[in-house]
């Protein structure tokens, strides 16, 4: 079960949204506007924000980013628009996760149990995969308890593959997380990272254990 903040101004989409998760065991405040949330923000803080995107007067984007200057909380951005901008411009300003309207509780459910469990990951000091140990406040990693040399591109992207296994990071969304909004569009630059790391921290990079590609749609840590 979690607190959720449900910001929509579509009011039938958000008392949809709050049956269903209702139904689910979440527990949802609903607000109509930006500021609205904000304001329940401060009085009661949620366990995840689902943030839409085209709201009256302050927009999700800026709602967003005026979250995450203060909270880590996790947000969910929620959109009927799919557009690449869109979704990077959303990531970019602080959403960890990007949903496209319409769409069912239990998917949305599915995402919310997704960025509770990567926040969870995250709050973990060592993490130990098989051979491979990552010490989140270290950054320290070692493959045999050898500690390996990373640069930090490689290993803010293994920082950020690790935090959530088993969780498909696209190559967009990784570009933005590892290189940030500058590098935004070459999937190159992913994909020859990722032959990198794998080939310091796999025993068979040709075979990979710890990073898998998901054909279609990126890579993922594990399962190991």
């Amino acid at each position: 079960m979690a607190q959720i903040l449900l910001i929509e101004d579509d009011e039938a989409v958000r008392e949809g949204l709050r049956l269903g998760l209702g139904q689910l065991s979440h527990v949802v405040q609903g607000a109509v506007t930006g500021h609205m949330g904000l304001d329940f923000l401060q009085i009661q803080p949620p366990d995840v924000v689902i943030l839409d995107l085209m709201l009256p007067g302050m927009d999700g984007f800026e709602v967003c980013r005026r979250i995450r200057s203060a909270s880590s909380v996790p947000i969910i951005m929620l959109s009927a628009r799919g557009d690449d901008v869109d979704i990077v411009s959303g990531l970019e300003a602080g959403a960890d996760d990007y949903v496209i309207k319409p769409v069912q509780p239990r998917v949305l459910d599915a995402r919310i149990r997704a960025v509770l469990r990567r926040g969870e990951t995250q709050s973990t000091p060592t993490a130990k995969y098989g051979d491979l140990t990552i010490d989140y406040s270290s950054l320290i990693v070692a493959k045999h308890h050898d500690p390996l040399i990373l640069p930090p591109t490689e290993l803010r992207l293994l920082l950020t593959l690790s935090a959530a296994p088993e969780q498909v990071f696209s190559r967009q969304q990784l570009l933005q997380s590892v290189w940030e909004h500058e590098y935004l569009g070459d999937s190159r630059l992913v994909d020859a990272c990722v032959q990198r790391l794998r080939a310091k921290i796999e025993d068979n990079p040709a075979q990979p254990v710890y990073i898998q590609t998901v054909r279609g749609f990126g890579y993922r840590f594990g399962p190991v």
